[in-house]
């Protein structure tokens, strides 16, 4: 089992930044890909960033080249640093972690993100 435990979410101005990070526990030597997806009111989950083990990323269109990914492996964490924020991208961000045994798919429980002045 996977224990992920977000953190630094909050309120940003439009243009501002803020830094999430995520901290897995347990069996966290079997994880491989780590990201944080987001969900806004309303609307339907949607990927942010995903981060390999080996440091392969991906991210959606909307957020290159304002956000950044990062993993340290050796402290079994996940960042997410995100510049120039908008106010649409006002959401609940979720860690999330794979593994390739059962069941898979790990979920942290959350960090509200608000952009607003």
């Amino acid at each position: 089992q996977v224990q992920l435990v977000e953190s630094g979410g909050g309120l940003a101005q439009p243009g501002g930044s803020l830094r999430l990070s995520c901290a897995a526990s347990g069996s966290f030597f079997s994880i491989t890909t780590m990201g944080w997806f987001r969900q806004a009111p309303g609307k339907q989950r949607e990927l942010v960033a995903t981060i390999t083990r080996d440091g392969s990323t991906n991210s959606a269109d909307s957020v290159k080249g304002r956000f950044t990914i990062s993993r340290d492996n050796a402290k079994n964490t996940v960042y997410l640093q995100m510049d120039s924020l908008k106010p649409e991208e006002t959401a609940v961000y979720s860690c999330y972690a794979h593994t390739p045994t059962f069941p898979f798919n790990y979920w942290g429980q959350g960090t509200q993100v608000t952009v607003s002045s």
